[in-house]
């Protein structure tokens, strides 16, 4: 309890994006690169013994961190540090493991399998984040709500239509996250500078058994693609590639958040509240969004790292430059999980949301006079009257109307204002026939269905084998 401890492992995060980002996971990846590497050297003629195999093998998870806290201390230098404690453990193999490669050989394509790892881990969360929004939007579609635009009350819209714009920012995320994936590329093997030098001298200018030697490790890496060049490290635009993709999925949690924030100040939808769920120390009776703020607030902190991994792939200098490393080591872990626990956050809200349609009602019975006036207006003119006079009495009566309701606070009484204004020609009897909500929404109705069975559906079939989430929070 006397050091500091990261709330995201303590509060927040998966324990599967916490073990992918472990030490163990890393330093056991290592170890798994630097047995492929021999392997393969082997297979290509170099004067590497089965029994040197075998025994890496049989030692690829007795890691003695300790030991490798001794050798860091004394050599400054990671990589080299766990090179002595594997040799230790493997004395026969001492000599060949690492042979020919750089401290990125472990370093960059370790983190590469990490940033893939870690993107098929959110992939499964937000696929059902999308999949609980889609049920959501198809058995909401037909609920008029009240529309806003500035936060002022506009022409209806419906529940489940609402949810279709939430929806439409994770299916540009998730496209961006398979292409991420479909492109992604591999270091591979080559070298101190990017040359291969040091292969250069071991195959004995053999050009073929290089390039073999990168294509091969990378297939049993699961990688289709490797990079045809590089410095020491693979291009840091891919960390601010990935870092920005995370905080796109975190931009669309925000704006969800925020939308839902207001809703239930409005008291029409609100998010999940336990029976002992507490809202305030001092107030016993609010239910305060504290899952939306949660997620609004890890949203924020993930923004805020595209700009630190920007700046770290515009600043590279050469072919390597050591400036880099402290700030990835920081900023891809955290922002993976963070993303990871706004997406588990999510899907428990979304499993436990609550949609009060009396209320909602309630707000439209409000407005929707208002938004009716053009109708009534068409209708007078129908039955002989002139437009602009029309306006002007309709005009008067709104005035009065929002009167009533902004200064004293009483009911929009408009309708019954028109109702009993006898200059008025238009049939009253068919007036509250039209005042159904429902005749306010447009297509929102087919444009949900629609939009679910085209563009959601398809990503949903594609990846059925993901549906099906555990949601429940640490705190």
């Amino acid at each position: 309890m006397n050091s500091y401890k990261n709330p995201l492992e303590e509060r927040y995060s998966s324990e599967e994006m916490l073990f992918n980002f472990s030490h163990n996971n890393k330093f056991r990846t290592w170890r798994k690169l630097w047995i492929a590497l021999a392997e393969i050297e082997k297979d290509l003629g170099l004067e590497i013994t089965d029994e040197q195999i075998v025994e890496l093998k049989a030692n690829a998870e007795n890691i003695d961190y300790d030991k490798a806290a001794e050798y860091e201390k004394k050599f400054r230098h990671d990589v080299m540090a766990h090179v002595h404690t594997y040799g230790d453990v493997a004395p026969s193999a001492k000599g060949i493991i690492h042979l020919g490669a750089t401290s990125a050989f472990v370093g960059d394509n370790t983190d590469l399998i990490q940033i893939r790892d870690g993107l098929l881990i959110l992939k499964k969360k937000l696929v059902n984040v999308m999949k609980n929004l889609a049920d959501f939007s198809i058995q909401y579609k037909d609920l008029p709500t009240l529309g806003f635009t500035h936060f002022q009350p506009a022409q209806l819209t419906t529940v489940g239509k609402r949810a279709t714009l939430w929806l439409q920012s994770l299916v540009l995320d998730i496209e961006e996250l398979d292409f991420f994936l479909e492109t992604l590329r591999f270091r591979g093997v080559k070298g101190t500078t990017g040359t291969a030098a040091s292969f250069l001298e071991l195959f004995n200018g053999d050009y073929s058994k290089v390039k073999h030697l990168d294509k091969e490790l990378s297939k049993r890496f699961g990688f289709e693609k490797v990079f045809g060049v590089s410095g020491q490290t693979y291009d840091r635009k891919i960390d601010a590639k990935v870092v920005a993709l995370l905080g796109n999925i975190a931009q669309s949690a925000h704006k969800f958040t925020n939308d839902l924030r207001l809703l239930q100040n409005l008291k029409e939808v609100e998010e999940p509240f336990e029976k002992n769920q507490i809202g305030s120390s001092a107030m016993a009776y609010k239910r305060n969004p504290m899952r939306s703020e949660r997620i609004g607030a890890l949203a924020k902190y993930v923004m805020s790292l595209t700009t630190s991994s920007a700046m770290v792939a515009s600043t590279q200098w050469f072919e390597r430059t050591l400036d880099d490393s402290a700030n990835k080591r920081l900023t891809i872990p955290q922002a993976f999980l963070a993303v990871d626990a706004i997406l588990l956050i999510w899907n428990n809200i979304m499993n436990g949301i609550v949609v009060y349609p009396n209320r909602i009602n309630k707000h439209i019975e409000e407005e929707l006079p208002f938004m009716a006036t053009e109708y009534i207006i068409m209708e007078e003119v129908k039955a002989g009257g002139d437009r602009q006079e029309i306006h002007e009495v309709i005009r008067l009566h709104s005035m009065e109307a929002s009167k009533k309701v902004k200064e004293e606070g009483k009911e929009n009484d408009l309708i019954e204002r028109i109702l009993n204004d006898d200059t008025l020609k238009l049939d009253k009897s068919k007036l509250k026939e039209v005042l159904d909500p429902k005749n306010f929404i447009g297509f929102a109705p087919i444009q949900t269905e629609e939009f679910i069975a085209n563009e959601v559906q398809p990503i949903l079939d594609a990846n059925s084998e993901l549906i099906g989430l555990e949601s429940d929070l640490k705190v």
